[in-house]
């Protein structure tokens, strides 16, 4: 689904959302508030790149995460649709909860630049993903009691050996992203600016380009 798409982007923004599977629906729907969730995002980014960036949300062919297809194959898929349709753009992934673990492991694809993992449900093995090349971010707040914040610490620590990642720490912040929501959504956006389009940002991600593998806020 397309959030903005201008006549001539310089780079696109691919939006991942999270959600368990449900024993009673497998189906995603639009309307599910993981996905919801995700449109502030997606328009943050949007305004963001100021008329150059194209901006997707992509909608999971299935809730949660299965071993016959899983939503990193669904981010593979769509990056293959954005090249058809834009060519060969420098791309950055955004994804929240299980779509913050698709973007890390999608983000050896064609073209991307970046990788934004907000609040990712990921496991330490995880690490392991080649990103060589990429530009990453975590963000997780401290009282997620859905996905671990050690678990995400340790596979920055890990993908940290090989490529440049930077970990911000929300204090206070939820898994749902609602407590300092406005932080999730701004880092996620300055991010993608930053290493799509060459802006100089400042603040908690000024730091994180600057090097700094943990922040505190």
């Amino acid at each position: 689904m397309a959030t903005h798409v201008p006549s001539h982007p310089d780079a696109v923004a691919l939006v991942l959302h999270g959600g368990a599977r449900r024993q009673d629906r497998s189906a995603v729907s639009p309307a599910q508030l993981s996905v919801l969730r995700m449109v502030p995002v997606a328009r943050r980014i949007a305004r963001a790149g100021r008329g150059r960036l194209g901006v997707f949300r992509l909608l999971n062919s299935s809730r949660g995460w299965e071993a016959e297809h899983t939503p990193a194959q669904d981010a593979e898929w769509a990056l293959a649709e954005i090249r058809k349709r834009l060519g060969e753009l420098p791309v950055s992934l955004v994804g929240h909860s299980l779509g913050g673990r698709a973007a890390l492991l999608a983000g050896a694809g064609p073209g991307v630049r970046s990788v934004v993992a907000m609040a990712p449900y990921v496991y330490p093995y995880d690490g392991a993903t080649k990103l060589a090349g990429r530009r990453v971010l975590v963000v997780h707040g401290t009282e997620d009691r859905v996905a671990s914040p050690a678990n995400a610490a340790a596979v920055a620590r890990a993908l940290s050996r090989s490529t440049d990642v930077g970990f911000i720490s929300i204090t206070g912040g939820d898994h749902a992203m609602l407590r300092h929501g406005r932080r999730f959504d701004g880092y996620a956006a300055e991010f993608v600016r930053a290493t799509l389009l060459g802006d100089r940002v400042d603040g908690p991600v000024g730091q994180v380009l600057n090097g700094a593998q943990h922040v505190e806020v």
